[in-house]
């Protein structure tokens, strides 16, 4: 039971690495008071051009420096669209998924021929497995061996730079002059702008963040998890760190774990494909993949209160003339 419960901590792991970092990216611009539904499409953005540059250049680093460019480009796409033209943050999410979801099949159809798909990426074009000290020394060790070497080690560079990103996103927020001013942005705007500082360029930087870190999350898809890009292979990803972030409550460490519950129900859906229960038979895996949507509904509506967001998340901010 302890292995097992050991192996399933540890496709955790691996399954909320794109949920953390989407997450985190979504806390970021909502802090700033950017609504983002289009996490989804930057992902799956930054997941074909990580694979697309990686197939071509043979390097999953040049792979992964692409999926940020491609993300950023869309997060300032969607800046533009909200920011400078203050337009509806829903239907601009919207349009960037419905955008991205054609236009990486078409692009994968027109460049490799493959059905939309990338050809399929080894060696350097991936992020590999890390071994870290001592793994393979200890790893008959009791408890403490097996946590160590399967649990903590054996995971690429893109899974400890998600965790990395947590403690980092907490202090950028919370303990930096630029983590002040955004919070204040997405709570009061006029008040940021009456200081002095530019509520849009401040708004610009937070959706440049968050699609650096939607491009992590991309690539971290197709050039790590998985050996190049297949169609709509975020697979409503970028919605579910949006429900992991309104659980977590636009908090670092409270999203973490939101993203760690969801990752874990879905390796304890994996896990019980085929397994029938004594009494009970067969699980249904969607009845498990479901757990999580109906926790945060309960969670929410009856144990934690109401999640509250920033005061001035989606409203358009116009500038007071004197």
């Amino acid at each position: 039971m302890f292995e097992t419960l050991i192996l399933i901590l540890d496709a955790t792991m691996r399954v909320s690495t794109p949920l953390i970092l989407a997450a985190l990216a979504g806390l970021f611009s909502e802090r700033s008071g950017i609504v983002d539904i289009g996490l989804e499409g930057k992902i799956l953005g930054g997941a074909f051009a990580a694979a697309a540059a990686a197939a071509v250049f043979g390097s999953a680093w040049i792979g992964l420096i692409f999926a940020m460019l491609a993300s950023i480009g869309l997060a300032l796409i969607h800046g533009f669209a909200c920011i400078t033209h203050r337009g509806d943050h829903i239907v601009s999410g919207v349009a960037i998924n419905t955008i991205v979801a054609g236009l990486t099949v078409t692009l994968g159809l027109d460049w490799f021929g493959m059905g939309g798909q990338t050809p399929t990426l080894a060696g350097d074009a991936r992020f590999l497995s890390l071994t870290l000290p001592f793994a393979d020394a200890v790893a008959d060790v009791p408890v403490i061996g097996l946590i160590y070497s399967e649990l903590l080690s054996g995971h690429n560079v893109l899974v400890y730079l998600a965790f990395a990103c947590v403690p980092l996103t907490y202090w950028v927020i919370y303990k930096t002059r630029f983590g002040l001013r955004l919070r204040a942005v997405g709570e009061n705007p006029h008040a940021v702008d009456t200081a002095g500082i530019s509520v849009a360029f401040l708004r610009y930087r937070a959706v440049i963040i968050c699609g650096i870190l939607c491009g992590l999350a991309g690539a971290y898809l197709s050039t790590a998890h998985n050996a190049g890009f297949l169609k709509d292979m975020s697979a409503g990803k970028g919605y579910i760190a949006l429900a992991a972030l309104i659980f977590g409550k636009w908090r670092p460490v409270p999203v973490l774990f939101a993203c760690l519950l969801f990752g874990f129900l879905d390796a304890v859906a994996v896990r019980m494909q085929g397994v029938s229960l004594p009494g009970i038979g067969e699980i249904p895996v969607q009845a498990i993949e479901v757990l999580p949507y109906v926790l945060t509904v309960l969670l929410l509506a009856g144990f934690i209160g109401k999640a509250i967001g920033p005061k001035a998340v989606g409203r358009p901010y116009v500038k007071e003339r004197a």
